[in-house]
């Protein structure tokens, strides 16, 4: 049976509980012990999916098909445990649940309410696969006090108290702001946080600091007696250059001997940190530098590409230099010529995206990197929008566009090419699964993992050295296979296929020094101990570039 860690947060948002969670968890695994994190937000959506980019990040995928979180990918990433739908809830998903329990009946006429049934519920998501590994981390978004929290630290109070003494552990991460006026160090907005968190019946067993700099004895030891905690269990949280020191400094204050000796585990097992330090030798002691423009429409929050830079991040790793990711609205490219702002990178990225906003800029992107042989890969989107450029400029097909963004009338008019279409159907596993565009918009595209198959000889298939393939997919529009003739002409390989042969998975130019478009997310895969072959690849082309350029 596991033991619990119950992640919380105050004073302010995104303090970076997520990442303090998958380090933990990365620090627990390098003493032997198997883990699970998840992810229970306050939010009334029923998951990210809807949410624009803007608002939430990126959409993290599952390969079961879950729209998730972003902390998530920083699970994924610390721990190499992939994650599952049941690793992310919202208070939409759980209020959706209880209300549909309750038109079925399965209360027998009782009267629905928070306590006992949405935390019921709640508890319920919380022990899903408890009996597989020995720790379960369960991070709550927000911070305490969000009135819409409440249900959450209600049900994890309740969980605590309903499990054995000593098998739940609540950590607290809150912030101590320094004050450059007074030189000094302000200890009570945690203090008035931890005093929050006890009015609801949760008293933290860890203290997780976020500071700029060391915090002096003094004061731990006020943080100590005023919060109620030990003093070896209020840990330092300093600013780092890299998320992934994190592991390494968190282990440095005692974090995860903290969390053995709450749970009364003697003697610890010894950590092996050399992955560790291996990832954060390759971070600090890069051997050149590239510059990859990364060319899309949410740039200017960068969560919204989180996944996709610490891929390159990844990438560079493997490849031991630093990659500089310098992030490029495609809509300039309407307005403006591309030349100008992509000479000197080293590789160019499309990412993947929704909506017409922005495409031209994309297809424009493409065409500088054909025509300039500069390495290009192209995300989803991305992919899509280098085949309609190849389509409108090498193989005569001029009016080539995506029926995702097509004015309906211009469909039905010679004066459209749907050489991107609205995937009415597709086969998962064993089924088919049918979609129409009248269809709600959340949970309905392709979405998961799923095969591919790669042509012998093709770059694609020697960058993953195999022909058979998996990978993360969250999209509803295809590349026609009908124009693949006229296109695969003019030198664009579908290079990798569906196992059924009728959807393009990936494309690449056959005389360019790299030139890749992929269907799927390969970023969602990529972790730093292990980078995800194709962004390995795309940044040693980079890296062949820059001596080029």
């Amino acid at each position: 049976m596991a033991r619990f860690v119950f992640i919380t947060g105050g004073v302010v948002s995104s303090l970076g509980k997520g990442l303090a969670s998958a380090a933990l968890g990365a620090l627990l695994q390098a003493r032997g012990y198997t883990v699970r994190l998840r992810k229970l937000d306050p939010y009334l959506n029923v998951d990210p999916g809807t949410m624009s980019p803007f608002e939430h990040g990126e959409v993290f995928v599952t390969d079961d098909g879950a729209e998730t979180d972003l902390d998530l990918g920083h699970y994924e990433r610390f721990t190499g445990v992939a994650a599952r739908g049941t690793d992310s809830v919202s208070s939409g998903r759980i209020y959706s649940n209880v209300l549909e329990k309750e038109r079925r009946g399965d209360y027998l006429g009782k009267t629905i309410q928070v306590i006992p049934h949405v935390t019921n519920e709640i508890k319920d998501f919380i022990d899903v696969g408890a009996d597989e590994v020995d720790f379960m981390l369960c991070e709550i978004g927000g911070t305490v006090g969000d009135i819409e929290g409440l249900p959450f630290f209600e049900a994890i109070r309740q969980f605590a108290q309903e499990k054995p003494r000593g098998q739940c552990l609540f950590m607290h991460l809150t912030l101590l702001p320094y004050i450059k006026a007074s030189g000094e160090l302000k200890t009570k907005p945690t203090q008035h946080s931890v005093k929050e968190l006890r009015s609801i019946g949760l008293a933290p067993d860890i203290l997780v600091c976020r500071s700029e700099g060391p915090i002096p004895k003094k004061e731990r030891e006020k943080l100590a007696l005023f919060c109620n905690v030990r003093a070896d269990a209020v840990i330092a949280a300093q600013d780092l250059k890299s998320i992934y020191e994190a592991p390494l400094a968190y282990h440095a204050e005692g974090l995860d001997q903290a969390v053995l000796d709450a749970f009364a585990i003697s003697p610890a097992p010894r950590p092996d940190l050399t992955r560790w330090e291996d990832v954060v030798d390759r971070i600090r002691a890069p051997e050149g530098e590239v510059r990859v423009a990364v060319v899309g429409k949410y740039t200017q929050l960068e969560d919204a590409y989180k996944s996709i830079a610490e891929a390159l991040t990844h990438g560079g790793m493997a490849n031991r230099v630093k990659v500089r990711a310098e992030w490029i609205d495609s809509e300039t490219f309407d307005r403006e010529d591309v030349a100008p702002h992509l000479e000197g990178f080293h590789a160019i990225l499309v990412p993947g995206g929704f909506g017409e906003r922005g495409t031209e800029g994309k297809i424009k992107a493409a065409q500088y990197a054909r025509e300039h042989k500069v390495p290009y890969l192209g995300i989803c989107l991305g992919m899509q929008m280098a085949v309609i450029e190849a389509a409108r400029n090498t193989a005569d097909l001029k009016d080539a566009a995506s029926e995702e963004f097509a004015d309906i009338e211009a469909v039905e008019t010679d004066d459209f090419t749907p050489v991107v279409y609205h995937l009415k159907e597709w086969v998962k596993g064993n089924a088919k699964v049918t979609r129409k565009k009248t269809d709600a918009k959340g949970g309905t595209m392709r979405l998961g993992a799923y095969d591919a198959v790669l042509t012998e000889g093709s770059r694609v298939a020697e960058v993953y050295g195999t022909t058979s393939i998996e990978e993360r997919h969250r999209h509803r529009y295809e590349v026609d296979i009908r124009f693949r003739e006229q296109l695969e002409d003019q030198g664009l390989c579908f290079s990798g296929m569906s196992p059924d042969g009728r959807l393009p998975e990936i494309v690449e130019w056959s005389d360019h020094p790299w030139f890749i478009g992929v269907q799927f997310h390969p970023e969602l895969k990529s972790k730093p101990f292990a980078p995800h072959p194709l962004f390995a690849d795309f940044v040693r082309a980079a890296k062949d570039q820059s001596r080029l350029v």
